[in-house]
């Protein structure tokens, strides 16, 4: 299924010009995926699991250009590939000249003004057994319900949300909140961090793990009993034909029995490990 909606229309006079504003909805389903991997630039992104097999994706564009030059210039520049690089992933890709042509695809604005901005916002359904792997710049949060696959997610100028998670992984928000409720506990090495927003992680009440646990300029909260275990040993590394030594900057704890090793890393915010009721 595949299908585009289009319309234009004027935005009010802004200084001695008017703007051009477009918007365009892509809606496409897809065969089960086993991955799926969204990279996105300005806007948000929603994935809700369910018990289907079919990928259903919905991205609403809006291009908002300085004048017709500006909209048509964007048009040409901004892209959404949509692709399935192998066997049971799929790839959703918002691609331009903004973005570095180095081997890791990162975001270069160039520090000028193209005339024109652009925004897009990923609804998708999906298994809920499918892995994940989310990338979010700017204009809005991530959220994640009812998955129970693997994830990676990493929003920068944004919140990251899961609800009623199941599988391991990584999720990261730079500079905003990290929230997460464990349908299930990691069963694998998981990583949760923020640089300037709260951690919240609310785990089952079975919670067994090992954790290691930073923050520089706020308080780490526990509602599971944590029982001290050894600072890691400093590791040396040779600079300059000189060796140099680095602490390990983590406290490190266990829960219950311990179990999978789980590192929260936070810096300018509270990290709370909750237990659900």
């Amino acid at each position: 299924m595949f299908q585009r909606i289009r319309s234009v229309c004027w935005l009010a006079p802004v200084m001695l010009f008017a703007a051009v504003e477009e918007k365009q909805t892509t809606q496409k389903s897809f065969p089960a995926a086993k991955r799926i991997e969204v990279e996105n630039v300005n806007g948000w992104i929603r994935v809700a699991g369910y018990d289907g097999r079919e990928v259903q994706v919905t991205v609403q564009e809006t291009l908002s250009g300085d004048s017709k030059e500006k909209l048509e210039q964007a048009r040409k520049e901004v892209k959404l590939d949509i692709s399935t690089p192998q066997e049971g992933t799929l790839r959703l890709y918002v691609d331009g000249p903004f973005r570095c042509k180095c081997r890791d695809g990162s975001v270069n604005f160039h520090g000028r003004d193209e005339g024109y901005t652009f925004r897009h916002e990923f609804e998708i359904k999906a298994p809920r057994d499918a892995a994940i792997y989310l990338r979010n710049i700017n204009g809005g949060a991530i959220k994640v319900e009812n998955m129970a696959g693997d994830y990676d997610v990493e929003n920068i100028n944004g919140g990251v949300e899961m609800i009623e998670t199941a599988g391991s992984g990584r999720a990261y928000s730079l500079n905003g909140g990290l929230k997460v409720l464990f349908r299930s506990n990691p069963k694998a090495q998981s990583y949760f961090g923020s640089l300037n927003g709260r951690v919240d992680l609310y785990f089952q009440p079975d919670l067994a793990a090992d954790l290691r646990m930073k923050t520089f300029n706020g308080s780490i909260y526990s509602d599971f009993m944590v029982t001290p275990l050894a600072a890691r040993a400093a590791t040396a590394e040779r600079h300059d034909g000189k060796l140099v030594y680095r602490a390990d900057r983590f406290t490190n704890g266990r829960v219950g029995n311990g179990g999978p090793e789980i590192k929260l890393d936070g810096f300018n915010g509270d990290i709370r490990i909750l237990k659900r009721q």
